[in-house]
């Protein structure tokens, strides 16, 4: 029983990517409602206003999370503009892949559910419902590749992030060393 106790520990998540979690889905929060208020207003002032919206909701967004993963995940002292930067890289190389990656996942999605094992192309798929509501809009593939998306990009962030852009030069006793060395000790 305790090798299976042992093994349980070993795949649970640190405190600190629990901690990243929480701060993110915060920050997924605020970020679309700023994205959503932004765009309500520039719309009515401005051609295309959601365009502008995504550019500075993204700013504001990458920015509030920034000071959450500082103050509450990885728990560093100073370097605010440097580690500031850095999130926007990590943000940045995160955003790439993704935008590579999702009309493949998306052309994916569609044709999964349009063809089932079994079946040749053209003919109705077991799920026919979800075949046809994803060919009945273009909106709806997109929406579900960018969810499935989101899961990678929220794992290459957090490692992106704890060694990047709030990495610690040297051994020095900061209170995100006595975390990181707390939840392995636990872990």
């Amino acid at each position: 029983m305790t090798q299976l106790t042992a093994g349980l520990r070993r795949w649970r998540p640190s405190r600190q990517f629990v901690r990243y979690l929480l701060v993110g889905v915060w920050n997924t929060a605020f970020g679309y409602l700023t994205y959503a208020a932004l765009t309500w207003v520039l719309s009515r002032h401005v051609a295309h206003g959601y365009l502008y919206a995504a550019v500075l909701s993204n700013f504001v967004a990458i920015t509030v999370a920034f000071f959450g993963y500082k103050w509450f995940v990885f728990k560093t002292k100073g370097n605010y503009l440097r580690e500031w930067l850095r999130c926007f890289v990590v943000y940045g190389a995160a955003a790439l892949p993704n935008l590579l990656l999702l009309p493949l996942v998306v052309n994916v999605l569609i044709y999964v559910c349009r063809v089932s094992p079994g079946n040749r192309a053209g003919q109705a798929a077991h799920f026919q419902i979800t075949a046809e509501y994803l060919s009945s809009t273009f909106l709806t593939a997109p929406y579900i590749g960018g969810a499935i998306l989101t899961a990678g990009t929220v794992i290459f962030s957090f490692f992106g992030h704890r060694h990047f852009s709030f990495r610690q030069r040297g051994a020095g006793n900061t209170e995100a060393n006595q975390t990181d060395h707390q939840d392995s000790v636990h872990d």
